[in-house]
């Protein structure tokens, strides 16, 4: 019989390597195994718990409709999905009250509407750590209602994603929060199109990542500020690629609305070059509010212009 999942439980049931093995999808707080993951994630209704992941490739996909539920690689990087898709979506469809996802690799994932994701987070805030986000039409997509209002991103990869083959371009993340987004020491290399960080958000805090474009194709802007927004892109280094859809701006603030206002918006710290063969004088802040600047000390390598205002 199952054991009912409690929101709080005060010991945690032990996990053994023997019910991992068996069961590659195990609720830390009951040790109750699990063949698959969808009923893991249905197990734990509207309650609060860590599914652990056993190394392997999964071929599945899940979809989250209550709960704060933390999905935790037992060993980072070895916990592996692939292809398949919930809701023509994403590997992971979030909806319930919170969500983190730790050490999981997503990798493959494309539908006919061009937004096959890793995760698509609809409600809840969101965590994702040491993760990584290969070949697909989109990495980390969603947002946009009001209970998400806090994604943090931290030590997590994004490489080969993106497209604009489709009415709507996809990008390695696009955010949509009326709160904070929050990306640190992660990497984003060999983009496919579209932008790597598209975020319509009113906070933003971007530091210390890698924005490696010279492997990309078809790529657009390092970051989109689409609708503005305030907060701090800091300690980041930026390649910028020969081979760009759209070569004018590093990062482009407000090039599709003025929603959030974007004064005190702190660019500094930041290192930025063109790789060989990219396009001379692209702007490395483009501003379309009249509010960004003066920006703070960023160093610049030969053919970056600083600073462009647009309307």
């Amino acid at each position: 019989m199952r054991l009912p999942i409690l929101a709080a439980l005060v010991l945690a049931a032990p996990v053994s390597a023997q019910q991992q093995r068996s069961a590659p999808f195990v609720i830390a707080e009951t040790g109750q195994g699990f063949a698959h993951l969808d009923d893991a994630v249905n197990a734990v209704r509207d309650g609060t718990a860590t599914i652990l992941i056993a190394p392997g490739t999964y071929r599945e996909c899940t979809v989250q409709t209550g709960g704060k539920i933390t999905f935790k690689a037992v060993q980072p990087g070895t916990a592996i999905f692939e292809g398949q898709v919930c809701e023509e979506k994403a590997a992971f469809v979030l909806r319930g009250r919170g969500s983190a996802v730790d050490g999981v690799v997503f990798r493959g994932f494309a539908v006919p509407d061009g937004n096959g994701a890793g995760i698509r987070i609809e409600m809840g805030d969101l965590t994702v750590t040491n993760s990584m986000f290969l070949d697909s039409q989109e990495g980390i997509l969603g947002g946009g209602h009001e209970t998400v209002r806090r994604i943090t991103i931290d030590h997590t990869t994004f490489a080969g994603l993106g497209q604009c083959e489709t009415e709507n371009c996809s990008h390695s993340i696009y955010l949509a929060v009326d709160g904070d987004v929050i990306v640190t020491n992660s990497r984003f290399e060999r983009g496919t199109g579209g932008h790597y960080v598209k975020l319509r958000a009113r906070r933003v805090t971007i530091t210390n990542n890698s924005f490696d474009d010279s492997k990309g194709s078809k790529t657009n802007y390092m970051i989109d500020l689409s609708e503005g927004g305030t907060g701090l892109i800091a300690g980041n280094t930026f390649v910028q690629g020969p081979r760009k859809e759209n070569s004018s701006g590093l990062i482009v603030v407000a090039a599709e609305g003025r929603t959030y206002s974007s004064a005190g918006l702190r660019i500094e710290g930041n290192t930025a070059t063109l790789a060989p063969g990219a396009p001379p004088s692209p702007a490395f802040v483009a501003d379309f509010t009249g509010q960004v600047g003066p920006l703070g000390q960023n160093d610049l390598g030969p053919g970056i212009r600083i600073f462009e205002r647009r309307r």
